[in-house]
C-alpha cells in the first residue's frame, strides 16, 4: 500500500514516546513541530521550503531529543528566505541535522532562551547544517545563539553572512563546543565581520578543528562588547571566560585571533596563514568598570606564516588591557617572502618561551606541518 505524504511510524513498543514523522511540505513540518514529544524525529523530505520557521518551548529530554533532520542526508532540504531561516525560542534538547538555510533576511538560524536569563536553553545540537546568504549588509549572523548551555555545533558550513555580523555569534552561552565547522566569506565585503564570536558572559566554550577562510576582520572574537541588558548571567565579571581555540586553520583574515575583554583564553595548535594586519589583537571594547580587563590569554604551539608586506604588527595591543598577563610559548613564526627577517618582524607584549623563527613549516594541504609539532595536530585515526 502506498504511504501518504505525511505519515507516522510508531514504535513497536506500546506506550513509547518515540515516533518518526516524515514531512513533505512546510505546513506539515510546522504541525509536526507543534506536536513533537521527547524522542520524536521529524524527517524532512528533499525539496525547497519557505524559511521563516519558528517554534517555542520545544522540550526534548536528555537521551530523547526532538530531532529535525533530512530524510535523505544526501539531498538536504533547502529553506530559503524568511526573517530567520528558523527561530527556536526557549527550547531544550533539540537537534537539527543535514539541513540547508539560504538568504534569510536576518539570521540564518536563531536560537535563544526566550528572554529568560534564569532558564537557558539546554542540550541544543546543530549538526551538518549549511547556512549561506547573498551577502546582506549589517549585523546579521549565520547562526545566532543566545542563552544556551551544554550545546554542540558540529560539521556545519557557514558561507557569507552580514557585513558586520558573525558566522556564529554566541551571547551568554556556556559549556559548548564548536567543532569540525568551516566558515568562508569574502573579506572585501565584510571587513567588520567575525568568524566565531563568544561574548555577553559566555564561558567554557571550545572551538576546535574548524577552518576559517576570508572570514572578515576577525577570525575568532574571544569576548566583545555587549549591552548590559543582554548579558547571561546578568552581571558576569567579564565579557567571556575560559574559552579555547585549538587545531583550527585561519587563512586570509585581517586578525585571525582577537582577545577582547576575555578573562582567560587558550589559543593553541592552530595554523595561521597570511594574516592581514595582525596575527592577534588584545583589546578592551567594553569599558564598563565592572568588567575585568582583557587578560590571562595563552598563545602556544601555533604556526604563523605571514608576508612582509601584509603584517603590520604581530600583536595589536589596545588600551585598558593587561598584555603582560599573556603567555607565548613554542610558536613558529615564518615570513614566507623574507625568512631571514622572521624574528626581527615579531614584537610580542610578553617574552616568547622556546619560539621558533624563520623555519619553513612545510604545510600539508590539511594545514598540518610536515616538519614540526606546532600548528594543527594530526586528527586521530
Amino acid at each position: 500500500m502506498k504511504l501518504p505524504a505525511l505519515f507516522i511510524i510508531a514504535s513497536a513498543f506500546t506506550g513509547s514516546a518515540f515516533a518518526d514523522t516524515t514531512v513533505k511540505d512546510r505546513d506539515a513540518l510546522l504541525s509536526a513541530l507543534r506536536s513533537a514529544k521527547p524522542g520524536t524525529t521529524i524527517l524532512v523530505a528533499p525539496g525547497n521550503y519557505q524559511g521563516g520557521l519558528s517554534a517555542s518551548k520545544l522540550s526534548g529530554e536528555k537521551g530523547k531529543p526532538i530531532t529535525v533532520r533530512a530524510a535523505d542526508p544526501k539531498q538536504p532540504p533547502v529553506f530559503e528566505g524568511g526573517g530567520s531561516g528558523i527561530h527556536l525560542s526557549g527550547c531544550s534538547f533539540v537537534e537539527l541535522s543535514h539541513l540547508t538555510f539560504k538568504n534569510a533576511q536576518a539570521n540564518g538560524i536563531n536560537i535563544d532562551d526566550g528572554g529568560s536569563v534564569e532558564t537557558p536553553s539546554k542540550g541544543i545540537v546543530l549538526r551538518n547544517l549549511t547556512v549561506s546568504s547573498s551577502v546582506p549588509k549589517g549585523n546579521r549572523d549565520g547562526i545566532k545563539l543566545s542563552g544556551l548551555d551544554n550545546f554542540t555545533v558540529a560539521d556545519c558550513r557557514v558561507e557569507r553572512w552580514g557585513s558586520s555580523g558573525s558566522a556564529i555569534d554566541m551571547v551568554g552561552c556556556h559549556d559548548g563546543t564548536v567543532q569540525g565547522c568551516s566558515f568562508e566569506h569574502d573579506p572585501a565585503l565584510a571587513p567588520q565581520a567575525n568568524g566565531v564570536q563568544a561574548k555577553g558572559g559566555s564561558a567554557r566554550i571550545v572551538i576546535k578543528r574548524c577552518t576559517f577562510k576570508g572570514a572578515g576582520g576577525r577570525g575568532v572574537n574571544l569576548g566583545g562588547n555587549t549591552g548590559a541588558a543582554y548579558f547571561r548571567p546578568a552581571k558576569p565579571p567579564a565579557e567571556a571566560q575560559e574559552l579555547t581555540v585549538e587545531d583550527c586553520r585561519f587563512t586570509d583574515i585581517q586578525a585571525p585571533i582577537a582577545f577582547v575583554g576575555v578573562d582567560g583564553a587558550i589559543v593553541r595548535h592552530n595554523t595561521i596563514e597570511n594574516p592581514g594586519r595582525w596575527a592577534l589583537r588584545i583589546l578592551q571594547e567594553n569599558t564598563s568598570p565592572e568588567m575585568a580587563p582583557c587578560r590571562k590569554g595563552s598563545f602556544t604551539d601555533n604556526i604563523i606564516v605571514f608576508q612582509s608586506g601584509q603584517l603590520a604588527q604581530a600583536v595589536n595591543v589596545g588600551g585598558g588591557t593587561e598584555p603582560n598577563s599573556f603567555s607565548f610559548a613554542r610558536n613558529l613564526w615564518f615570513c614566507s617572502d623574507k625568512p631571514a627577517e622572521s624574528k626581527s618582524r615579531i614584537r610580542l607584549p610578553a617574552t616568547e618561551d622556546a619560539g621558533v623563527f624563520g623555519e619553513n613549516p612545510a604545510l600539508r594541504p590539511d594545514g598540518t606541518s610536515a616538519t614540526h609539532k606546532m600548528g594543527i595536530r594530526p586528527a586521530a585515526p
